[in-house]
């Protein structure tokens, strides 16, 4: 196969072999299905930064990589990384959106089954089927364990969650039907374990052809192919259901008929951030540890240091979490307190409730022509606030957008900080303030118009009113600010 000699560098939604130009330099984005990163990944991908880009690496919201380099990666370079697994053998394909799974797959206890060796063969399967680089590059797949640390209420075209009935484990399927950001919902269809790759195929197989179809015929501007949930919203589910049927030449199981088994199967809570911190794995005798990672940003040294933890006292791998933050797994007992120090050691944190823990942020102006704040520099002077003067026994979700489109973070969050154009002509940064539940993606409107430079002391004046009036310490701030307000 022949490569280009240069990466290309005008992809929208950017990826390794179509980068993006951004404001701060070239963005490439780097796959690592289900959050897994091996320690020579590691290695190999920090010497790549240090030698073209910024000295940074970023963790984003599907648990993907971005670094930002000051030219375009040579083809020595892409060759390197396909060599090394950090890129698809396939390049065609390689742009296609991340694979998701919970960070804790295959070492939770609470799982139904171990989702990795289907994440594995899908991602196999990507690669050997070029044809499906014609798809919208948002296309995405989640498999879910039915861990405790839950992700199928991330934004996904199609989701796979494990169940049990009749002590036999079958994929509850959900697809996204609804708009930007939503999390996919149940379409009453159980697959079996082992017939859950082959459906998958005939679901993608269709959406490929209805593709081919629509960019043909020119239905879509500028010849971007078409979303999953625009299929589903001209065909309807129980068409492309039936389609998948026929193709697949036997009948999907309702799961209408097991309404009661999967309603005992309980709920698991959402964005809880208790997987920061050190738990036990289901291997005897094994924890990991999750690590807080300020922004979801690391230097090319802390990259490093975390790649030699785990190869050193772990499993040999990191396992990035769609939270910005990552876990180190497979730590013996005994070397616990020696990993959890040489954490703090590269200055990262260990603990839920550390300011940094629940705290997400874009980009910002430096990064992104849309934003109209420093939502970076912003949310750190926020941390370093709060970090000084009140001292945090529950995570709360901080969210900083530099303008409406919230790339950052698509589900609601405690207090959410959104960059707006300023009224004034001396060019000051102002937020509109949303807080808890309200009429809008980011909350209840609580100021619309609020100075950057004062949002610290604002935030800890709401945060120490939570701590000192709540009804109990159990009440998260969300009930709290609902109630309140």
């Amino acid at each position: 196969m022949e490569y280009s000699q240069l990466q290309s560098t005008t992809a929208i939604c950017p990826s390794l072999f179509n980068a993006t130009t951004a404001q701060d330099g070239i963005l490439s984005r780097i796959r690592f299905p289900a959050g897994l990163i091996t320690a020579t990944q590691c290695e190999v991908l920090t010497q790549v930064v240090k030698q073209f880009g910024n000295d940074q690496i970023q963790i984003t919201n599907r648990a993907n990589l971005q670094i930002r380099t000051s030219q375009a990666l040579i083809e020595e370079v892409l060759l390197d990384f396909q060599d090394y697994g950090l890129a698809s053998s396939t390049e065609s394909t390689d742009g296609l959106r991340n694979i998701m799974a919970s960070p804790s797959a295959g070492i939770d206890p609470h799982a139904k089954i171990n989702i990795i060796p289907f994440v594995k063969a899908w991602n196999f399967y990507l690669s050997q089927h070029p044809e499906l680089a014609i798809l919208s590059n948002k296309f995405s797949v989640c498999f879910d364990g039915s861990e405790a640390i839950n992700v199928s209420d991330r934004p996904n075209d199609i989701c796979l969650i494990a169940v049990e009935i009749n002590d036999e484990i079958y994929f509850e399927l959900h697809l996204g039907l609804g708009d930007r950001g939503d999390a996919p919902t149940s379409v009453n269809i159980l697959i079996p374990h082992h017939q859950v790759l082959e459906v998958l195929a005939a679901l993608t197989d269709l959406y490929r052809q209805f593709t081919e179809q629509q960019l043909e015929q020119k239905t879509y501007l500028r010849s971007r192919p078409p979303r999953l949930r625009d299929l589903i919203h001209d065909w309807g589910v129980e068409k492309y259901l039936d389609r998948v049927e026929q193709k697949l030449g036997y009948v999907l199981r309702s799961s209408s008929l097991d309404t009661r088994t999967l309603g005992e199967r309980g709920t698991r809570k959402l964005e809880s951030y208790s997987y920061l911190g050190i738990h036990p794995q289901k291997q005897l005798g094994l924890f990991y540890i999750g690590v807080v990672v300020p922004l979801g940003r690391l230097t090319a040294a802390q990259f490093q240091g975390l790649g030699n933890l785990a190869k050193q006292y772990g499993g040999g791998a990191l396992r990035l979490t769609p939270w910005q933050n990552l876990l180190i797994t497979n730590i013996a007992e005994a070397d616990i307190e020696q990993v959890t120090q040489e954490i703090l050691n590269l200055g990262l944190f260990a603990s839920a409730n550390h300011p940094y823990a629940a705290i997400t942020a874009c980009s910002g102006f430096q990064g992104c022509k849309a934003a109209h704040t420093d939502t970076q520099s912003d949310a750190k002077r926020v941390a370093a606030y709060l970090e000084n003067c009140i001292k945090l026994d529950q995570p709360i979700n901080i969210h900083f957008s530099g303008c409406e489109k919230s790339c950052a973070q698509h589900y609601p969050s405690d207090i959410a900080l959104v960059g707006i154009q300023a009224k004034d002509s001396n060019n000051s940064e102002v937020y509109r303030v949303y807080v808890g539940d309200g009429d809008t993606n980011f909350g209840r409107e609580l100021y619309s118009e609020y100075a950057a430079q004062d949002i610290p002391i604002l935030i800890a004046q709401m945060l120490e009113k939570h701590q000192n009036l709540r009804q109990n310490p159990q009440q998260t701030f969300r009930e709290f600010i609902n109630q309140t307000f």
